[in-house]
């Protein structure tokens, strides 16, 4: 997994990045392959919002969410993403033959 992390109007400290590192390990989980991400962390008077673009083989998820400060953002943000990321896994099984167990083929 790979993060970008960028800021408007706000300065993107290394305590910032290891905090979206932390929060983001979860989003690894639900997906074998590596994928990208990446962050946009903003401040506009006193509202504070991160956004986040989640780029899979195929697939494109995106989320976003304002909070207090910017750390309840991310914490939002982190959130969400490992909802999508859930329901994208969900989505990938294969629907048309259901939860098959594998056959037992006995010899004589």
């Amino acid at each position: 997994m790979r993060i970008d992390i960028h800021g408007q109007h706000i300065d993107v400290t290394p305590a910032l990045r290891d905090y979206v590192a932390t929060r983001f390990e979860r989003l690894a989980r639900h997906v074998e392959r590596p994928f990208d991400v990446r962050t946009v962390l903003a401040v506009e008077k006193t509202r504070q919002w991160a956004e986040a673009t989640v780029t899979l083989a195929g697939h494109t998820i995106h989320a976003d969410a304002d909070g207090l400060d910017v750390y309840a953002a991310i914490d939002l943000l982190a959130d969400k993403l490992d909802r999508a990321l859930l329901k994208y896994k969900e989505k990938r099984g294969d629907h048309h033959r259901g939860e098959r167990l594998a056959r037992v083929v006995e010899t004589a």
